[in-house]
């Protein structure tokens, strides 16, 4: 197994972007990163993607993207694992280039969900859970995520007030990002005071749909020096699943 670091990155801005499709989104930020890392060529490309079939009537995600960015011939391949799609891009990334099966590769994550009504994404979102189960039965994202937070506070003891300091600093952190979608402050009294949405989660506590991508590509660390003088060593890439039906 060799060492493996990221080389090059590239984003696009979170947001809604009205007049972007999937393929130019996840074109932008590949490029950005290619150029990053200072390469015109590329041996893999994988794209994390969780909705394109039901938001965007677009599959196939991996191998269009490469066409658009003129790469066509490069091995590219679509990778699915609900929220944790564009993660799960990144260990494929990782074993191929940690493999030995190439030395350059494209991790991109990407999605294009705002063009469609607020039930065709809950119906898209809903996916991700237990369909005949869950979803089959009318319950949400945002429903199911409540239940487990409902729970998590019986057992552990927690208020709702207790887990205003995960949006108050996510929201100090965008502040100077300009990429991110929501650039101000929020303050605890904010968090408690914000609309309901599934009690206990209130609009603070769930992340907004919107439209954006992200890139980046990995090579052998022996190499990345070559085009960076600041190579991210990948010290470590795992994947692990857990039940899917929050009824088990």
């Amino acid at each position: 197994m060799r060492d493996v670091s990221i080389i090059g990155i590239g984003q696009t801005i979170v947001g809604e972007h009205w007049d972007k499709s999937l393929r130019e989104l996840g074109y932008y930020a590949l490029a950005s990163a290619m150029k990053d890392a200072k390469l015109e060529r590329i041996d893999a490309l994988y794209v994390g993607n969780a909705h394109s079939g039901a938001l965007s009537n677009q599959e196939n995600v991996g191998a269009m993207i490469a066409d658009f960015a003129g790469l066509r011939g490069v091995e590219a391949l679509k990778i699915e694992a609900a929220g944790a799609s564009a993660a799960a891009a990144m260990r494929m990334g990782y074993i191929a280039v940690a493999g030995g099966l190439c030395d350059f590769v494209a991790c991109v994550g990407v999605e294009k969900m705002t063009d469609q009504q607020p039930s065709t994404q809950e119906m898209a979102l809903a996916m991700a859970g237990d369909g005949d189960y869950e979803a089959m039965q009318g319950l949400t994202t945002v429903s199911l995520n409540a239940l487990l937070m409902r729970r998590y506070m019986h057992e552990h003891g927690y208020s709702k007030g207790d887990f205003a300091p995960f949006a108050v600093n996510a929201h100090a952190n965008a502040v100077n990002n300009p990429f991110a979608m929501y650039r101000m402050n929020i303050s605890p009294k904010q968090f408690a005071e914000a609309k309901p949405l599934s009690d206990p989660i209130s609009m603070f506590d769930s992340s907004p749909v919107a439209d954006g991508a992200a890139c980046v590509i990995l090579a052998p660390s022996a190499l990345a020096k070559e085009f960076t003088d600041r190579p991210v060593r990948v010290r470590a890439s795992a994947v692990a699943t857990d039940t899917v039906g929050v009824h088990d």
